[in-house]
């Protein structure tokens, strides 16, 4: 392990921030955790079907405040994606094929993963499985990967948007939020939030790259501001506190994104910067470096699969011990959450495994060759990648 970590160490360029990568392997590792506490799959007369705990214990909404951290994915995105192509730019490289580059490693494991799954689907329904059991566990895959189009979407918008000021599609979510609730205007249209409201932070993260985001005074105007609008549509907006999907509930806060959730993004922008300085200092200690630029070589990987891990402890365990608390249960009391705490090892596990099988396709190679380490060093294109 010293070994690896020395590596991983000796690979790294000088000029790295590592804070930027820190903060996307958060916000990845945040929406798997959060993915894994506030869904459920409740076996109910032979079928499956997926619930919340948010549904039936309305006390435990702070932790989606916690856990829905894609605010900052998008605000590290924008980041990277401007100081990429600006990059690109003076080596003189094409739009073209640095697009062709990016979107290459970002939807590769989104299409094995989306034919794994449909020939699993097909397995299922031809072995004679209940259509609408087969249909929620697809749906608890394939419904994650709508922010992952929205990102790809902004990723190859990056020249036109690098210069966006953050206000202009602030303003779009604004209007339309007042249009769809405040006139009682039906909200077909509203679907333009989805592009709108993560553009926010991506042009956030546009304007960090430029320089115009320096200084803790950004990062505090942005925590508290974006703190106290979204308390405000919260108490007197009639907004969900919840900031994340709700079944049962009129209104969510994510599909499409509302004003609510984009205040709270710009929240969570600011304590990222914030957050900066002390990860710097964090990461200059090589086995906490190691650490995070392992789950960023993986991000995808980690992001794509841990619905199906979650899927194959729940399958397994209904198959080995029949309904099992805090696995098979209505998340309708605390002690559910206690036991879900109690299965994240499990999870873990079952989801360490689809890395080791799928890994090597994020990074374009088989899963048999996809190491890091290669000539007894990690690589420097892998360094460059995490």
């Amino acid at each position: 392990m010293r070994d690896f970590v020395r590596r991983i160490e000796s690979a790294t360029p000088a000029g790295r921030d590592r804070a930027v990568d820190a903060l996307r392997a958060i916000a990845i590792l945040g929406v798997v955790l959060g993915h894994w506490m506030v869904t459920a799959l409740v076996v109910d007369s032979g079928t499956m079907h997926g619930s919340s705990p948010l549904q039936y214990m309305p006390r435990f909404t702070p932790v989606s405040w916690v856990l829905q951290t894609l605010a900052v994915f998008f605000l590290v995105g924008g980041q990277v994606g401007a100081k990429s192509y600006a990059s690109a730019c003076a080596r003189g490289e094409s739009y073209g094929r640095w697009l062709r580059s990016r979107m290459t490693r970002l939807l590769r494991p989104v299409v094995v993963v989306l034919l794994v799954w449909t020939v699993a689907a097909c397995v299922m329904l031809a072995a004679g499985a209940d259509q609408d059991t087969v249909r929620a566990l697809c749906k608890l895959v394939w419904s994650p990967l709508w922010f992952l189009l929205v990102f790809a979407v902004l990723t190859a918008a990056t020249p036109l948007v690098a210069r966006l000021h953050p206000l202009w599609p602030f303003a779009v979510v604004l209007i339309t939020d007042v249009y769809r609730f405040g006139l009682d205007t039906p909200g077909e249209f509203a679907s333009v939030n989805v592009v709108a409201g993560w553009l926010v932070p991506y042009c956030l993260g546009a304007a960090w790259a430029r320089g115009d985001l320096c200084g803790r005074r950004s990062g505090w105007l942005l925590l508290i501001g974006g703190a106290a609008a979204t308390a405000g549509l919260v108490l007197w907006g009639g907004y969900p506190a919840a900031m994340v999907g709700v079944p049962g509930l009129e209104v969510s806060n994510l599909d499409p994104p509302t004003l609510a959730v984009v205040t709270f993004g710009l929240a969570q922008c600011g304590a990222a910067l914030l957050l900066l300085g002390p990860l710097r200092r964090v990461l200059r200690r090589p086995a906490v470096w190691a650490a995070v630029a392992t789950v960023n070589l993986s991000a995808m990987t980690v992001f794509l699969w841990h619905q199906t891990a979650m899927i194959a402890v729940t399958a397994t365990g209904l198959l080995v011990g029949g309904t099992l608390p805090g696995l098979h249960t209505v998340p309708d009391a605390p002690g559910w959450v206690l036991a879900r705490l109690a299965w994240l090892p499990v999870f873990i596990t079952a989801l360490m495994i689809c890395w080791l099988a799928f890994r090597g396709y994020e990074q374009g190679r088989s899963p048999k060759k996809s190491v890091v380490i290669r000539k007894g060093r990690p690589s420097r294109s892998a360094a460059r990648r995490v």
